[in-house]
């Protein structure tokens, strides 16, 4: 349990604190998390709180976080009614209450002062789990969208052969197909061993928002079209740095080598951005968040880039039967990622964009100030 009011998710922010007591026997938890999943039913929870640590090496006393294993038996647990949200009905959501909650020293989870590893070995988990889950949803409402198309009738043909429905169905595929394929890497290099996978987790994240674009292509070709969705699709869509350029040749097959070249350029290409905004920046860069979000965008980018191409040679060194038509979804996909990473490393040191981001932030300040929108309407009401 991490999220508190104030509003925050950060789990170094917390306010809840555990105080140890005199004999180092148990501590007292105070504090409330706020957005609990099961919080009004959970008997047994994983709590993150503020705790007194004292430095080894200088004795100052410092707070860091550490987790819990709390038991709604120990007392002073409550719990508030339950939130009412916009989807997700059946999963409580609730506010939970600590009222001086003794917790025995041997619940500390992970050692005194180490929350926030824990905390991030749990995020890694299900942000890897995030992708796996999307790519069962995409799946499913991607064959209801190909049986509409290939059923509706509109000019006299059916409309799995107009350009537009096309594009829209080959885009729902590759947007699976990427996701897919993130799961299948990381859960593989996890079976492998691998414990430093916390920036593909979170890559792998990012299938949330194929998601979105997947509902925004499923509901487009058939919204004006009178289709009634059936109770299964609507669930569906309610649940859910280099110094030359490095060679990926080896790594791929032979009729993926020009996507290999794509994703080496990208490669090399990120090296030296990052190396460019880190001189220009140093420690400062945190700041920048305008310039870190096309980073970002560009090594998401990147990585996919590398998983679909690892995918597709897989089957097509084994000759499996999809192998050629995930030839073309890594192609496709591949051509288009570089033309993204191209764009948003670009970004970087364009003028232009650098001076609409010090416009962009102050619009933004603008509208903080006043609350809400700064320009009235034009007709002066």
């Amino acid at each position: 349990m991490i999220e508190e009011l104030p509003i925050t998710s950060t789990i170094l922010s917390c306010r809840s604190r555990a105080v140890p007591s005199a004999d180092g026997s148990h501590y007292i938890l105070n504090g409330s998390k706020i957005w609990i999943s099961n919080g009004s039913l959970a008997e047994v929870m994983t709590v993150f709180a503020q705790t007194p640590v004292k430095d080894e090496k200088t004795g100052v006393e410092k707070d860091k976080v550490t987790a819990f294993i709390v038991q709604r038996s120990f007392g002073g647990v409550t719990s508030g009614p339950p939130e009412k949200k916009m989807g997700i009905k059946c999963s409580n959501t609730a506010e939970v209450y600590y009222d001086n909650v003794k917790i025995p020293a041997e619940n500390v989870l992970g050692g005194v002062g180490q929350g926030f590893k824990v905390a991030m070995n749990i995020l890694n988990n299900g942000r890897f789990g995030m992708a796996a889950a999307l790519a069962g949803t995409m799946r499913a409402v991607t064959a209801k969208a190909v049986e509409f198309a290939n059923q509706r009738t509109q000019f006299g043909r059916t409309i799995n052969s107009f350009g537009t429905i096309q594009e829209k169905l080959a885009r729902m595929s590759l947007l699976h197909y990427v996701t897919e394929s993130m799961a299948y890497m990381l859960s593989s290099n996890m079976d492998r061993g691998s414990t430093e996978y916390h920036l593909e987790a979170a890559i792998s994240k990012f299938a949330g928002g194929h998601l979105r674009e997947l509902q925004k292509a499923f509901k487009n070709p058939t919204a004006n079209l009178g289709l009634i969705l059936e109770e299964a699709t609507k669930r569906g869509l309610r649940s859910v740095g280099l110094a030359s350029p490095p060679s990926l040749s080896e790594f791929v097959h032979p009729s993926l080598s020009s996507g290999a070249q794509l994703a080496a350029k990208s490669i090399e290409s990120f090296g030296i951005a990052v190396e460019h905004v880190l001189v220009k920046h140093g420690r400062g860069v945190v700041e920048e968040q305008f310039l870190l979000n096309r980073l970002a965008q560009a090594a998401i980018d990147t990585f996919t880039m590398a998983v679909v191409l690892s995918r597709a040679s897989h089957s097509l060194s084994k000759n499996l039967p999809s192998a050629h038509h995930e030839q073309l979804l890594a192609s496709v996909w591949c051509n288009e990622a570089s033309e993204r990473v191209k764009r948003n490393l670009g970004e970087l040191t364009s003028p232009m964009h650098l001076e609409n981001y010090s416009k962009l932030s102050l619009i933004a300040k603008n509208m903080c100030e006043a609350e809400g929108m700064v320009q009235g309407n034009p007709l002066g009401l």
